[in-house]
């Protein structure tokens, strides 16, 4: 940890599974067909209005503003790409520290409709952290000061700080460098 930071978000105890509420729906029915149940439609509607506006409108200062708006925590200096989507359903479970980037077309999810539960839980990404291009955060992943998510990964589990990841599901680095060295495809 670099002098004077703060304790960085990333718990070694818990993983994303554990800070993930799981909400069982009745029936036959997967649990997407019970979403008017679980959030209010009205609500939902606001919500993807204006989510339209942040991933289209190139003003940061709007894009966190209208993030604020829906919800999130958005730090000093939030840059937020364009066509870059926070969750419709539950963005008030983002939290962004200061100077993080979103990029292009990615997508912080916070929520997980499945056959027989939906599951809502936190995303926290520290502050100066990275999200590249494309690349889709889970629900209940925290993300640590400084660390970097690659173009086009899926982050399952958390990020520690200052730590580069990347892939399906994203990896440290250094795991593909230790890969790539053994000579593994």
């Amino acid at each position: 940890m670099a002098p004077g930071a703060e304790a960085d978000p990333v718990s070694d105890d818990e993983s994303r599974h554990e800070r993930v509420t799981a909400h069982p729906t009745p029936g036959p029915l997967n649990s997407l067909q019970h979403w008017p149940d679980a959030k209010s439609p009205l609500r939902v509607a606001f919500n993807y209005a204006v989510v339209w506006l942040v991933r289209i409108s190139p003003s940061l200062r709007l894009k966190n503003w209208l993030l604020g708006l829906l919800g999130v925590t958005v730090g000093e200096g939030v840059s937020w790409g364009l066509e870059a989507t926070p969750d419709v359903f539950w963005p008030e479970h983002i939290t962004l520290g200061d100077h993080v980037i979103v990029g292009y077309d990615a997508t912080v999810l916070c929520h997980e409709f499945l056959q027989d539960e939906y599951r809502v839980g936190d995303v926290v990404v520290g502050d100066r952290a990275m999200i590249g291009a494309g690349a889709i955060v889970l629900p209940g992943v925290e993300i640590g000061e400084g660390a970097q998510v690659a173009a086009n990964s899926l982050v399952t589990e958390d990020v520690p700080a200052g730590e580069t990841v990347a892939g399906v599901p994203a990896r440290p680095m250094s795991d593909w460098a230790m890969r790539d060295a053994d000579g593994d495809d």
